[in-house]
């Protein structure tokens, strides 16, 4: 292959790669706001807000968002929701045997000027779907938020969770509690951390089946696989640059 179709080819592939993500709008509730991409719509149910891909008939089965806050209790603390989200979680599996999650990793993290406990697991909710857990309080409101997604489309949907974690914000006033009774506000009275099998988070009901949906490869597989063969076109076209240049004969 000639040199120059090499670059065209990088060119092309590096197009594909860095097409535009997808436009954005901001959620906001009585507690927390974000940037989402516009393909998410979010809806309270009962005392929680979800979040669901619109449209598509496999896509809100593949990954959720929920998000839930109440009044600070005696356990609900940074150090506290840390300690918890250090120990794994054992959920049942499909055939009823149980299965320990496994942790990805714990933090404090500051994002845009308040402390949240940023954590992950594997299998916590449900088995195969990896879930980010986003926890803080603030005066007398303690929030979490968590991120879910199956394990083959974890990828497709990781800029759409970053984006709404860098973006993530405090917006919940001192008298929410106050006002919060029969408001719709999606405060409830009991259960952040703690509330599910085996002092667990518990959203699971709210997650999809285990193994929904297609299991090609998504768009961000897609992406770094292009950036991967951009990488390749290039050094391949040096390489071949270099071999073409005849060495200079001695006088």
């Amino acid at each position: 292959m000639k040199k120059h179709a090499l670059f065209a080819l990088a060119l092309a592939v590096f197009s594909v790669a860095t097409a535009p993500v997808a436009s954005a709008k901001t959620f906001r509730n009585a507690y927390v706001s974000f940037d989402l991409a516009d393909r998410w719509d979010c809806q309270l149910e009962q005392t929680e807000w979800v979040c669901r891909t619109q449209p598509g008939p496999n896509d809100n089965r593949e990954a959720v968002i929920i998000l839930t806050a109440k009044e600070v209790g005696p356990s609900d603390s940074l150090p506290a929701y840390e300690q918890h989200l250090k120990t794994p979680r054992t959920i049942p599996s499909r055939t009823g045997q149980p299965i320990q999650s496994q942790i990805q990793k714990v933090e404090s993290r500051m994002i845009n000027q308040h402390v949240w406990i940023d954590g992950m697991h594997f299998a916590s909710e449900i088995p195969n779907y990896y879930t980010r857990y986003l926890a803080t309080t603030k005066d007398k409101i303690a929030i979490l938020v968590t991120f879910s997604a199956h394990k083959t489309h974890y990828a497709k949907y990781s800029n759409d969770f970053f984006r709404a974690i860098e973006s993530l914000r405090v917006v919940a006033t001192k008298n929410l509690m106050g006002n919060a009774g029969g408001s719709g506000s999606g405060v409830p009275g009991s259960g952040l951390l703690g509330s599910g099998n085996s002092g667990g988070i518990g959203f699971g009901d709210e997650l999809p089946e285990e193994g929904s949906g297609s299991k090609g490869l998504d768009g961000a597989t897609l992406g770094v696989l292009a950036l991967a063969l951009i990488i390749g076109g290039i050094g391949l076209y040096m390489v071949l640059g270099k071999k073409k240049k005849k060495p200079a004969k001695k006088k």
